[in-house]
């Protein structure tokens, strides 16, 4: 645990690393590890790297102590901080930064290709993380402003407005109509009796004219 109150982890362990003095880098040229002193390593222990929320740390200790030789924070692989050479799997260049921020270039090796793999993939699978965090923050922050907007407009314009409103339509015209058709028959009903009524005075006059059959 670490004064931040941040706690820290351990990505991979390694009971044995060479640690070399590296000659000074040519900007225009690869890194090999054929330039170092392969033969007398000036430095040997053991490694330990381990992450403190997204940066990554290469520890170099004592084997037997654990006493803290060197360091180097990583905030990105492949990066600056933790560079492989051109000639070999097994070695790397690593920038060690003391407590005051002063920094120096230092090669490492592994004597298994093992070893060296299983420190390059702890490095690959933490900023893997690193990666997926950020673009997960970035989509946690982006959605709230534009698509929830997009959709409440087409709910409210063209889904639920347009339709309220030819359904109320519909149903308005019929019985408006029904209730104009239902007002002409009452007077129109008062008028039917003097028709009969005289249909049947009609009906009455052929008995007189029975009664001339009669003479």
């Amino acid at each position: 645990m670490t004064a931040h109150g941040e706690y820290e982890s351990v990505l991979c362990v390694k009971p044995e690393v060479n640690v070399y003095r590296i000659p000074p880098r040519a900007s225009n040229r690869a890194i090999r590890a054929a330039d170092w002193k392969l033969d007398a390593p000036d430095w040997t222990g053991r490694m330990r790297v381990t992450a403190r929320g997204k940066v990554a740390y290469v520890k170099l200790e004592d084997k037997i102590s654990g006493e803290l030789f060197a360091q180097a924070p990583v905030e990105e692989y492949p990066g600056i901080a933790v560079e492989t050479v051109s000639d070999s799997s097994r070695y790397f260049v690593l920038r060690i930064q003391d407590d005051n921020g002063r920094s120096a270039f230092i090669g490492i090796g592994f004597g298994d290709r093992g070893d060296a793999f299983d420190f390059n993939v702890a490095l690959q699978d933490h900023f893997k993380w690193v990666k997926q965090e950020n673009e997960l923050s970035k989509q946690a922050q982006a959605p709230d402003t534009t698509p929830k907007l997009d959709l409440g407009f087409k709910e409210g314009q063209t889904i639920t407005l347009n339709i309220g409103q030819s359904k109320k339509k519909e149903r308005s015209r019929p019985q408006s109509s029904g209730g104009i058709g239902l007002l002409p028959p009452p007077p129109g009903g008062k008028l039917a009796p003097p028709p009969s009524s005289r249909s049947t005075n009609h009906n009455t006059q052929p008995p007189a004219g029975g009664s001339d059959t009669g003479r």
